[in-house]
């Protein structure tokens, strides 16, 4: 009867262990997921920051190539030619 009380208690005190590892272990979860969720927020803000600066550089190039600059100015004209097309579309659907 006293080994059956023993091995009660021993299984007992294994189960509390492991629960309490599995608190630990959601804890360690839930503290991952939030350091996850932070690190996909900051790299959809660089993410978007670098599709703005890469905006910002093509308006400059096109910019310096309108200016005189001869190594751009296929470019600037090919832009231009469909910012006209672009706005010949726009009149004819208005025109409807």
């Amino acid at each position: 009867m006293s080994e059956l009380v023993e091995i009660v208690d021993s299984l007992e005190n294994k189960i509390s262990k492991l629960l309490h590892k599995l608190e630990l272990l959601d804890l360690t979860n839930l503290k991952l997921e939030e350091e996850l969720n932070a690190m996909k927020k900051g790299h959809e803000l660089t993410n978007n920051s670098v599709l703005e600066w890469e905006e910002k550089y093509n308006s400059l190039k096109l910019a310096s190539s309108m200016l005189g600059s001869n190594t751009n100015k296929t470019e600037a004209k090919l832009k231009i030619n469909t910012l006209i097309r672009e706005l010949d579309h726009c009149i004819a659907q208005l025109a409807e």
